[in-house]
Order: C-alpha cells, then sequence, then structure tokens
C-alpha cells in the first residue's frame, strides 16, 4: 500500500530511494487536511502540511507510510514468545512494495509470498530466495524455475504436493512444507477465517493418510507444517489450534519447524483493539514446550503477520474531485480521485477505514469506479449500509481526504493484488509508486 513512506526520520519513495526529511511550510486551509476536531479518530503520522507536500509533490491518489512505525511493528512480531527459535515472516500480500520488502529485509524478516509472482516480486526487491516461503491457492506454472531459486515451498493441495514429488523426488532439503486445515479457525468474519470447514485453505486434516501415501510414494520428507488461524485474537483459539497443529507434525517425523501463520487482529478504529501478541504467543510456546518433553523433539516456529505489520502504519491520500446530493432526505457524497482500485477492504469485507478531512459536515465517501460496491465508508460489517462520517464543516471540490487502516492486498485484481498481471480488458488504474500509472504495466515491471 506504499506509493511513498513518508516518515520522521526519512522520507521512503516509491522505488525503494531513502532521502533525508524536509521542513514543511504552512499552507492554506483550501486543498488541506487535519483531523476533525472532538472526536477520538486522530490522524496517526501525517499533518496538514505534510499531507499537501505529498500532494504537491506525487500528486493523488498516493500511499504514505511510516518507516517508524513500520519498524516497531517488526520489532513487537520480532518478540514473539517461542521455545526453540523464531523465524516471522512478513505476508507481502499485505503491502508488496520494494521500499516496505527492503526495510524488513534489514529487520531480520523472512517473505511469505501468496503467489509465483510475489515470489519474482520479492527476488527483484533483493530478497534472498532462501528467505522467501511460498504458500498458494494456485500451482505456479514455473514452479521448477522458483524451487530452482532456492525458495521454501509449501503444498497446499495434495494436487501441489503430488507436483513437487514429481519434480523433486527423493528430496531431503528444507525446502518442503505441507499445509493443513487443521478444522479449526478464528476470524473477525466467516471472510477472515482460514481454518476450519468453510476455508479452501490447506489440507483438511482427515487427510493426513493420503499426505502420508504421496510422502512415501515420492520418498520426501517434510521440513515443516504449516496451518493458519485467521483474523482472531483469542489466546484459547491460538493454544488448541497449536496443540492440533502439533499432533500433525507428530505424526510427520521429518517435521523440524511449525508455522502457525498469521492473520492477527489489527484495530484501527479508535474503539478496537489489536491482538496482544505477547498474550496469544505464551500459551503457544507452553505447547511446543509440552510437545518437546513428550516427543524429544524441540521444533521451531515460524509466524506470519502481514496487516499486523503495515495498516496502521500507512494512509491513502486522495483528493476530493466531485461532490453529489441526493437532497435533504438523502445523503451527501465524497467522489474521491481513488476508490477500491487502491482500497478494496471496506467493500470487500464492510471493514471501516480511519477517513478525516479538514472540513465537511456529514458525508459518505465513495469511490471513483462506477460501481455500486466503490464505498470508502459503509456500516460496519454491513457492506450494503451507507454510513456517513461527521467531519465538521463544508467542504469543496479540491480538499484532501486521508484514509488509514487500508490494506493493500485488498485492492482489485485491475491493480495487482497479490502481484498478479492484470485482467486483459481496459479498466481504472492505480498508481505505480508515486506516480499516476501511465499506460498499463508489463513484463517484470509489474513486480516492482
Amino acid at each position: 500500500m506504499l506509493a511513498a513512506v513518508l516518515a520522521v526520520p526519512s522520507l521512503t519513495l516509491g522505488r525503494g530511494a531513502v532521502a533525508p526529511p524536509r521542513s514543511v511550510a504552512p499552507r492554506a486551509a483550501q486543498g488541506t487536511m487535519v483531523a476533525a476536531q472532538g472526536t477520538d479518530e486522530r490522524l496517526r503520522f501525517l499533518s496538514e502540511a505534510s499531507a499537501c507536500e505529498v500532494k504537491d509533490s506525487y500528486g493523488t491518489p498516493a500511499y504514505v507510510y511510516s518507516e517508524a512505525a513500520l519498524k516497531s511493528q517488526a520489532e513487537t512480531a520480532l518478540a514473539f514468545p517461542s521455545a526453540y527459535g523464531l523465524t516471522v515472516r512478513f505476508a507481502m500480500k499485505a503491502c508488496p512494495n520494494a521500499a516496505v520488502l527492503q526495510t524488513f529485509d534489514r529487520l531480520g524478516l523472512h517473505v511469505d509470498a501468496s503467489s509465483g509472482y510475489e515470489v519474482r516480486r520479492a527476488v527483484a526487491a533483493g530478497v534472498a530466495p532462501s528467505r522467501i516461503s511460498l504458500s498458494s491457492q494456485e500451482t505456479p506454472a514455473d514452479l521448477a524455475e522458483l524451487l530452482d531459486l532456492g525458495i521454501k515451498f509449501n503444498a497446499c493441495s495434495l494436487r501441489q504436493l503430488a507436483e513437487y514429488g514429481r519434480l523433486r523426488r527423493g528430496d531431503r532439503s528444507t525446502q518442503l512444507g505441507v499445509r493443513f486445515n487443521p478444522g479449526l479457525g478464528s476470524g473477525g468474519t466467516g471472510k477472515t477465517n482460514v481454518g476450519g470447514p468453510s476455508s479452501s485453505f490447506g489440507i483438511w486434516h482427515e487427510l493426513l493418510p493420503d499426505v502420508q501415501a504421496l510422502v512415501e510414494e515420492h520418498d520426501l520428507a517434510p521440513a515443516r507444517v504449516h496451518t493458519h488461524i485467521g483474523s482472531g485474537s483469542d489466546p484459547a483459539v491460538w493454544q488448541r489450534v497449536s496443540g492440533l497443529s502439533l499432533d500433525l507434525c507428530e505424526k510427520i517425523p521429518t517435521v523440524a519447524s511449525l508455522n502457525l501463520g498469521g492473520g492477527y487482529k489489527v484495530g484501527r478504529m479508535a474503539h478496537e483493539a489489536s491482538t496482544d501478541l505477547a498474550v496469544v504467543g505464551e500459551p503457544v510456546k507452553g505447547a511446543f514446550e509440552e510437545f518437546a518433553a513428550r516427543t524429544g523433539r524441540q521444533l521451531d516456529l515460524e509466524i506470519e503477520p502481514g496487516t499486523f505489520l503495515v495498516a496502521n502504519s500507512g494512509c491513502l491520500v486522495s483528493t476530493v474531485q466531485d461532490i453529489a446530493t441526493t437532497g435533504a432526505d438523502g445523503h451527501t457524497f465524497f467522489k474521491l480521485d481513488s476508490g477500491m482500485t487502491e482500497l478494496l477492504r471496506p467493500s470487500l469485507r464492510a471493514a471501516p477505514g480511519r477517513a478525516r478531512h479538514a472540513a465537511g459536515g456529514e458525508y459518505v465517501i465513495v469511490g471513483h469506479c462506477c460501481e455500486s460496491g466503490d464505498l470508502v465508508t459503509p456500516a460496519p460489517d454491513e457492506p450494503e449500509t451507507l454510513s456517513r462520517r461527521h467531519l465538521g464543516g463544508d467542504a469543496s471540490i479540491g480538499d484532501l481526504v486521508v484514509v488509514e487502516g487500508g490494506s493493500p492486498s485488498r485492492r482489485s485484481g485491475q491493480t495487482r493484488c497479490h502481484s498478479c498481471r492484470p485482467p486483459p480488458r481496459g479498466g481504472v488504474e492505480g498508481p505505480i509508486a508515486v506516480a499516476p500509472v501511465q499506460g498499463r504495466e508489463l513484463g517484470v515491471d509489474r513486480w516492482r
């Protein structure tokens, strides 16, 4: 979700360049953005002046991130309680920008890729292939080439496991993992629960005998078991899923590490709480210690935070390009120069973002797509209900709106969700780096 990282103490630009901070002169009220007065929802790091500088320097829409916040969240993840070793993988679908990948790489984080395209993108950003793990719903057509690079691969289906066996028969490296659905998950909505009978992710735990048969058939030695809980923060659920996952590890004797995924709940609004990693991690640590005492096997732990690292570290700066009204009994709408092409999360999950504007009364904020679902301010968990935001004053075309708490993995496929190719048809294009897209991205450029 980054085209530029406007940070103290540094300004990180879209292609990974870093420049020193600049002083910003005060600006006039027209075309500016500040937090609304008398509300608990305050901007996290942008000021009126810095928001204007973003527009003056790069135009809008622009993604802006705080480097200091990225580092702080990374340090929190690296402190996750573990008994015998910890690897933190950044789920790069949450923000595949090269500058963010490079920042986390320098801090010691590894990478979780959700497609072959994301692997290529991470490598292009300078991440060593040995630090990249691929867990994908779709088997990449170039899987053999990706494996030759030296990435880790988690087979997420029986078909994927069989394909790995065909390519790597007799493999005894640490390259192979197996992703299971342990039968239980957690999430704020059904769409954010990636474990249990309503989830397609991973191999259903009752199919373990089929996994064991394929492992024997192709003479493989899986080094990891991978599971995923979802967007939940209940320590009891984490403890139970850890136990179920460790049971799977016990039945595959070559496994040396357990990856519990990510999906930690992030509180974006002032009244929302975030997952406390120290709290959910303690029972997980205890489960690993109990497993070691019972089996004599000390397993490493892997986790894969994504949105947890980036959601509250950045924002989307947009311009009000039009205002519409539906009369005294209707609504007044802000029409932004961005929308579901840059910020799909409100439409996809009916998840409210933190929208702030310099002025305004009560407004419904919408995007620039001719789609009824291009709504920036839905009611929480109700995608078909319009929610007004009280912003306190009158608004004008040309004013700035800053939306915080978005997740770039929720951009539409047209703007490279999971770094996949755009569909072969015309449409609205979002920004590349800090500039508006000029035409369609082709070839390797889509990984940068």
